[in-house]
């Protein structure tokens, strides 16, 4: 997290940094005194660690992700669990169009061009596609893929979704019944939609073939919710046209095949990744520390558990 926010928990509690050299020995010695876990969506918290810290009563996620840690076994603990959300929205939608733009105006090709020095030579970059008039189908239409959907409305772009439940939307926008559906109605298929056990490998050869040729995949969800060979598979052979990606299964190792594609641009996870959603999201970190701590119910908790700190150590 940012400098500002970890001085803050250093000033406010004893801190065991799991990722320091001596950490992971730090944590054992104290195992049975830890009351809280701050991680990251990408990161969590495994089965193992839940089992070493009999005390915990929160796992606070600096981020929206709750895909690496086991809700069922903090809600059997009554292991409260808190995220971060609303407050990076808007900067994970903004690269989600990022990513459009930079897939149909070809600028990952054409940083490349101009940085090897083939465009001095001679060489030009391929014709661009316009947004105007293109269908953005969204997987997914919570904050995120609302957010998206009003940034894609900008750009003169007409939106479809897809939803697991019900939600408000606009009238202009177009509710499909399925994902495959989707697919076989827009030109470029952004996935929103949360990383569980239920959407891993949503995205698949079927959603894949629907979307086509000329069709562009966007991810900035989870990495798990994508079949990672479907897509290199779909890349190689023609099956879609581009895909931009900020996420990715085992991120950051990920695939090689990736970095052989001139059909696909690639992030390093950067969705919340400015200066002022991040603070926004040490701040919330730093609220449901505090709350639970005073035997409050964590402000952003997403699993609301029983157990209260008693008064102690922080």
């Amino acid at each position: 997290m940012l400098a500002e926010i970890e001085a803050r928990l250093d000033a406010a509690y004893q801190v065991t940094r799991l990722f320091a050299p001596d950490g992971a020995r730090a944590a054992d010695q104290s195992a049975g005194r830890i009351r809280a876990v701050v991680t990251g969506g990408g990161t969590g918290l495994s089965p193992d660690w839940f089992e070493k810290l009999p005390s915990l009563g929160l796992v606070a996620v600096n981020g929206v992700g709750t895909d690496k840690v086991d809700l069922d076994l903090a809600r059997r603990r009554g292991i409260h669990v808190s995220t971060t959300p609303g407050v990076l929205t808007d900067d994970v939608a903004d690269l989600g169009m990022a990513l459009i733009l930079g897939v149909m105006r070809r600028l990952g090709q054409g940083d490349r061009l101009v940085r090897s020095g083939a465009w001095g030579a001679g060489e030009t970059l391929p014709l661009g596609s316009s947004l105007t008039g293109k269908r953005l189908g969204i997987l997914g239409f919570g904050q995120i893929g609302r957010a998206l959907a009003g940034r894609a409305e900008a750009f003169g772009m007409k939106v479809a979704y897809w939803n697991r439940s019900a939600v408000e939307a606009s009238e202009s926008y177009r509710r499909c019944e399925t994902a495959v559906g989707l697919a076989t109605e827009c030109d470029i298929l952004a996935v929103c939609v949360a990383g569980t056990a239920g959407t891993e490998r949503m995205v698949g050869n079927e959603i894949l073939s629907a979307l086509g040729a000329d069709g562009v995949l966007v991810n900035i969800a989870r990495g798990s919710v994508v079949d990672e060979e479907a897509l290199i598979a779909a890349l190689k052979g023609g099956t879609i046209a581009a895909a931009g990606l900020d996420v990715f299964v085992g991120e950051p190792n990920i695939r090689p095949e990736f970095l052989a594609l001139d059909n696909v641009l690639l992030m390093p996870h950067q969705g919340s990744a400015t200066i002022e959603t991040r603070l926004a999201m040490g701040e919330l970190v730093l609220a449901n520390l505090d709350a639970f701590f005073k035997g409050e119910t964590p402000p952003t908790s997403v699993i609301r558990g029983e157990r209260r700190a008693s008064a102690g150590t922080r």
